[in-house]
């Protein structure tokens, strides 16, 4: 995808999840779709006591929110391109320091950060450009948390979407998901199916990389 590709569907998904941002935070969807990948997340923040976070493509600030009010770190950052989902999310707490900003194009000086997780949003980064920047922003033996969709069959539904923003969205494999995250220069540290109900049709993956030190 070319720059200007880049930038309009960029454009595309922004306005979509601020046109969203009023339904995202149903008590239903929440539950059943986005809380069972931000439990692990936080459970792996919780492990290695980071102290400075970044969640990237924040949304509404639902995940961010609970990092600070759950594990109290120095700073917790929220970043998102939507207006909507911004403004939502300020209105949920003060204590988060809330940005406008591309997973690709952090605002962040190099090592500044102890973790960065990104939570359901991943199938739509660049997702090389936006590992290096993950990289590059972390210090030494600082963590990076990903969970993105991970059909194990083709999910039409998500291909649909995204040839309606004009561009394909990209839900890698496991193995893509390692090969993506070494190339950025980041150690593997682990990588499992998010834990969900028998039941539930879902299936995303979580992988944690280490910067080495």
């Amino acid at each position: 995808m070319t720059t200007i590709q880049r930038r309009a569907f960029n454009d595309a998904i922004t306005k979509f999840w601020s046109f969203a941002a009023p339904a995202y935070d149903t008590a239903c969807l929440q539950r059943f779709v986005y809380k069972p990948a931000q439990d692990e997340v936080i459970d792996q923040l919780r492990q290695r006591g980071a102290t400075q976070i970044a969640d990237i493509a924040c949304g509404t600030g639902i995940l961010a929110d609970r990092i600070q009010r759950e594990l109290r770190p120095d700073e917790v950052y929220g970043l998102d391109m939507s207006d909507g989902m911004l403004a939502q999310a300020r209105k949920r707490s003060d204590r988060i320091r809330w940005k406008t900003a591309p997973a690709e194009q952090l605002p962040f000086e190099d090592g500044f950060l102890d973790a960065v997780v990104t939570t359901s949003a991943f199938h739509f980064f660049d997702q090389p450009a936006a590992l290096r920047e993950f990289h590059r922003v972390l210090r030494a033996g600082g963590m990076v948390a990903v969970t993105t969709m991970s059909p194990r069959q083709s999910f039409p539904p998500l291909h649909a979407l995204s040839a309606g923003l004009g561009a394909p969205a990209h839900a890698p494999t496991p193995e893509a998901m390692r090969t993506l995250f070494t190339d950025a220069g980041f150690e593997i540290a682990d990588q499992h199916r998010v834990r969900r109900p028998t039941w539930t049709p879902i299936s995303d993956l979580i992988t944690v990389g280490v910067k080495p030190s």
